[in-house]
């Protein structure tokens, strides 16, 4: 509803990766538009990444089952924000970001969720150039394509927790080897309003890129979450119903 004021809950899965999880919750410390929760997902910890997160005053939640996921489906569950916010521990948000989205969904009661791309830091410049226009491109390209609406992007979306409750029966929750943000993309209705910011990049390590074999098991697991998803509905079909409703809306 317009005229409410909205909540909103960041929901950070980590596993060890504790000082880039020190510098995110820094950046979201000096957001513009403050969260009103933040929760750490700890998907096994062995390093200080859950006392990082406690002495930043998030709240900290356990998921023992392996998996981005399965880490991120307990931290939604958890979350009490009205809108729930997904970014990784290595992501670093502009102090506008988290304004940028809220408007999103202040401004227009039917958007469902927002994603951006994302802006790798770290690495050699070809490989950030790569990881931008050819890896973050195409996904957005083609899978856009293929769902009939922009994929969500899982180091820089929000959801609607209405939305989620709609969904999170859905997802694969048991599978270590999804990409969360695709997984959701999949499960969300045809009555589904997605938002795509052009403006609302988010920086991100390059590091997924440092070697062939990084990149080859990001790339399978992507393949790997549109062939489960395929098993169980009929994609095309699924894309018939997006464009449909969007046409018709």
């Amino acid at each position: 509803m317009l005229g409410v004021m909205l909540t909103v809950s960041v929901v950070i899965p980590v596993l060890d990766d504790a000082e880039m999880l020190r510098h995110c919750l820094d950046a979201l410390a000096a957001q513009t538009l403050l969260p009103d929760s933040v929760l750490v997902v700890d998907n096994g910890c062995t390093d200080d990444s859950v006392d990082v997160a406690r002495r930043a005053g998030a709240s900290v939640v356990r998921e023992p089952r392996r998996g981005i996921l399965p880490a991120t489906a307990r931290g939604f569950d958890l979350a009490t924000g009205d809108i729930l916010a997904r970014i990784d521990a290595d992501s670093r948000p502009e102090p506008d970001w988290l304004l940028r989205v809220m408007k999103h969904f202040e401004g227009a009661a039917q958007t469902d969720a927002v994603t951006g791309s994302g802006r790798f830091y770290g690495g050699r410049p070809a490989v950030q150039r790569w990881g931008e226009r050819l890896y973050l491109g195409g996904y957005f390209r083609w899978l856009g394509l293929l769902l009939g609406h922009p994929p969500l992007y899982g180091s820089n979306f929000a959801i609607r927790r209405e939305m989620w409750d709609r969904i999170s029966d859905r997802v694969h929750r048991t599978d270590p080897r999804l990409h969360d943000d695709l997984d959701v993309s999949f499960q969300l209705p045809p009555d589904v309003c997605v938002q795509f910011d052009p403006e609302l990049t988010m920086p991100v390590s390059a590091r997924p890129f440092a070697t062939v074999a990084d990149t080859a098991r990001r790339v399978g697991w992507g393949f790997r979450t549109i062939w489960v998803n395929s098993k169980e509905q009929n994609l095309w079909r699924r894309r018939r119903a997006v464009v449909r409703f969007r046409q018709g809306s």
